[in-house]
């Protein structure tokens, strides 16, 4: 059984496509044995570049973005008073009524459109890297679980990582409404994906 390190898809037997997400999935490495109490575990590789990653699977990434998600809000509250307002308005009786109705609506649906075009092109480079970016070994160097935020009654967890290229160190961080595995404890090795003219996008491989 293979496990697609981009959306979590499992198959048997082994497919080099998900067909999910579109994302490529390397061969099964061959079982190790297993290592001592403590020891830190090796992370997996991902194909070299340019890896097949559906355009479809931005709406993935967007789907795990607390963003995202409050743009989804603004909007709906946004769509709710302004329907409610604009007739109200026009009825003219009830002006006074629909006008603040109105106005917080429209102020909503800008809030919304601006959040969401800003949240699409983030995931939109997300996906670029995961397609072109190349592979250096980070560390896991904090998780925690944001117990101030609950998406369909679970916290998220977040997962701070670091990385070294051209000398430099970089940082990066990952949430994920999974409860992270031992390969994602503080201290463990990682892999990261980053663009080499922009480390500073990155992503951790698999994807949580």
């Amino acid at each position: 059984m293979v496990t697609c390190p981009w959306c979590g898809t499992t198959y048997e037997p082994f497919l080099s496509n998900c067909k999910r997400c579109g994302g490529t999935i390397p061969p099964p490495a061959e079982s190790h044995a297993a290592g001592h109490e403590g020891s830190v575990a090796t992370p997996p590789t991902p194909p070299p570049p340019p890896r097949t990653v559906s355009g479809s699977y931005v709406w993935r990434v967007l789907g795990a973005d607390g963003w995202a998600i409050a743009c989804l809000v603004f909007g709906l509250l946004g769509t709710i008073f302004t329907s409610v307002g604009v007739p109200l308005t026009l009825a003219r009786v009830t002006a006074f009524v629909g006008i603040p109705f109105a106005v917080f609506g429209l102020l909503s649906l800008a809030a919304a459109t601006a959040l969401g075009a800003w949240r699409y092109r983030e995931a939109q480079q997300t996906v670029e890297v995961m397609r072109t970016g190349e592979v250096v070994e980070g560390r896991i160097v904090e998780l925690t679980q944001n117990l101030s935020v609950r998406i369909n009654g679970r916290s998220p967890w977040v997962i701070r990582y670091e990385f070294v290229t051209a000398g430099q160190a970089y940082e990066g961080q990952a949430s994920t409404l999974k409860t992270p595995g031992p390969a994602l404890q503080q201290g463990q090795r990682a892999c990261v994906l980053y663009l080499p003219q922009a480390p500073a996008r990155n992503v951790l491989y698999p994807r949580p």
